[in-house]
């Protein structure tokens, strides 16, 4: 009987430690997909016309800047509307001379530069193949507000180790009725966040629409071609 008690007293207490020392799994953590983050963002263009080549020569440099909003649609994929001030346009050199005539020497340089003002609205898919990096693509539309001609003429006369330079400066403004008011393209970049808030942004625009009103028969279309760079701050 006693054999009897002491087997059932270590068969209980087995079944005591053995509840005790259960192990319990922990569910795995679901991932969920980010809130919704407003911010804003700023930058440097560079942009010329379709009908140049690409050159340091042609390239005008602006800016944008303006408010995003960024808006998950998965762990890996986000939609960015963005609304910007976007300065476009491009620069050409129309002539440059260099001409020595006995101890004299005289260079001159004509430079033609068209600025144009939009307001542009990005609308972008970003693909995270990496927490920080994305790569991006997707629409832009503009509206053209205003604009502006300038050229510059320098002529630097050199005699005797002693130059003189003089400059002459001119400018209007672009009639509006020349310029498509509405303008379509293509954007493609990446970008990369420096921390949880602040990111680094490249993208380059290809326009769709002609600059022009009405397009010349037998020309090409005009379009704009821009690089950007900047920085964009979430909240």
């Amino acid at each position: 009987m006693k054999k009897l008690f002491l087997g059932l007293a270590v068969t209980a207490g087995m079944m005591t430690f053995a509840q005790e020392t259960k192990t319990v799994t922990p569910e795995p953590i679901k991932k969920e997909k980010q809130p919704i983050r407003f911010g804003i963002k700023a930058g440097g263009n560079s942009s010329y016309f379709s009908e140049q080549k690409l050159s340091l020569d042609n390239q005008k440099i602006g800016f944008h800047a303006g408010v995003l909003v960024n808006i998950p649609l998965s762990q890996k994929f986000s939609l960015q509307p963005e609304v910007l001030y976007n300065q476009l346009g491009a620069k050409s050199v129309i002539s440059s001379t260099d001409v020595t005539t006995g101890a004299t020497n005289v260079k001159t340089k004509s430079e033609y530069k068209t600025t144009m003002n939009y307001i542009s609205v990005p609308l972008m898919v970003q693909m995270r193949p990496t927490e920080r990096f994305y790569v991006e693509a997707g629409p832009e539309f503009s509206y053209f507000i205003n604009g502006k001609n300038s050229g510059d003429s320098t002529i630097s006369t050199t005699t005797g180790g002693v130059t003189t330079t003089q400059s002459v400066s001119n400018s209007e403004d672009i009639n509006k009725d020349n310029i498509n008011k509405f303008n379509l393209g293509l954007g493609l970049g990446l970008g990369y966040d420096i921390t949880q808030n602040l990111g680094i942004n490249a993208r380059y625009i290809n326009s769709l629409t002609d600059m022009r009103n009405q397009k010349p028969e037998g020309t090409e279309p005009l379009n704009h071609r821009a690089f950007q760079l900047g920085l964009n701050y979430k909240f």
